[in-house]
């Protein structure tokens, strides 16, 4: 498969924010992690003060054959309800975009169900939900990079359209099985350490989790190497179409702000196939998954806040762009010390 190529971070925009910074009044460093985010948009954008006027979040949906070994607490079925829901603007990623004055796209990149050409969801499926992967690979080489390759088209197209800075989320009942089972792939940890209760299990669901996914690993025999048969063989449609858009985004110079846990696994899956978009992604928070921590300190990102968030969709995502938003208005439109004529001597 053919990837854009990523462009490197621009370091002439992110000193000028630097240097800025430094001249704002306020002391050196009084404004944390709001400074440092301000600087790294610059070098992303290649801005030296950059402003978002297009913030929206791709939601992409899709089912998992691996729900018939009992490791939800839902069923399938809610896949396409909360789809339906998304589409009504009644779910939380909806009310918090809204907040945000953020767009929200519905992708069905795999649910397993007909959606007849619905007005406002956009048809990308590329198949009617993964395989059983405890019975052999959730997907075939051809539907894995087809998956990809939807996320790549889709937020490229958003971007030619306006989309300056963009969030990533999904829904996909089973999706924190593929996504437990890809980080303890790509980590090297141990099952029970990225592992959680995803929609609510109990403690002997949690059990019966694990054994699925160690199974289904010792089966498919993922080569840790090789990210992209990772995510074949044990991940999800909506996986691979996130980290599509986080590699059509990045290639374009537009941030992406990762939402949870599995969010996050798709982000992981992109910097294994590209480290060079591991620079344009923003952590926006902690799940209570536990696999989530794992992911981040892999890849050396530090998550803007801990809400102990679970729910997905891009909650966590669309909520960190209120903070975005503080950090370059901070930077474009605060006063200097010489416009203000305040003095910066001892």
């Amino acid at each position: 498969m053919n990837y854009p190529t990523i462009p490197a971070i621009d370091v002439s925009s992110s000193a000028q924010a630097r240097d800025r910074q430094a001249t704002l009044t306020k002391p050196a460093g009084s404004l944390g992690l709001l400074e440092d985010l301000s600087i790294q948009l610059a070098g992303m954008t290649g801005k030296a003060r950059p402003r978002f006027h297009r913030k929206g979040v791709i939601v992409m949906a899709a089912d998992h054959g691996i729900v018939k070994e009992g490791v939800s607490a839902y069923p399938s079925e809610v896949t396409a309800q909360m789809v339906l829901n998304f589409l009504n603007n009644g779910a939380a990623v909806n009310v918090l975009a809204r907040q945000a004055g953020a767009l929200v796209k519905v992708v069905d990149i795999g649910v397993d169900y007909d959606f007849h050409g619905m007005e406002g969801l956009l048809h990308r499926k590329i198949a009617y939900g993964t395989m059983n992967m405890l019975k052999g690979p959730a997907m075939t080489p051809v539907q894995t990079e087809a998956a990809l390759q939807v996320g790549i088209e889709l937020v490229q197209s958003e971007i030619n359209q306006g989309l300056d800075l963009v969030a990533i989320g999904e829904m996909g009942i089973g999706n924190t099985t593929a996504s437990s089972a890809i980080t303890a792939v790509l980590t090297g940890l141990p099952v029970e350490q990225v592992t959680g209760r995803g929609t609510g299990i109990d403690d002997a669901g949690l059990q019966k989790k694990i054994q699925v996914i160690r199974e289904a690993i010792r089966l498919n025999a993922p080569d840790p190497q090789d990210a992209l048969d990772v995510l074949a063989k044990v991940g999800g449609l909506e996986i691979a179409g996130l980290a599509g858009v986080i590699i059509g985004a990045a290639a374009r110079r537009v941030p992406v702000v990762v939402d949870g846990f599995i969010s996050g696994t798709a982000a992981l899956v992109a910097a294994k196939l590209i480290p060079e978009v591991k620079p344009y992604l923003i952590a926006s928070h902690r799940s209570v998954e536990i696999g989530h921590l794992a992911i981040w300190n892999t890849l050396g990102l530090h998550p803007l806040f801990d809400l102990g968030l679970r729910l997905g969709e891009g909650t966590g995502a669309v909520l960190a762009f209120h903070l975005i938003e503080a950090a370059t208005r901070i930077l474009d439109e605060m006063a200097t010390f010489d416009e203000a004529g305040v003095s910066n001597k001892e």
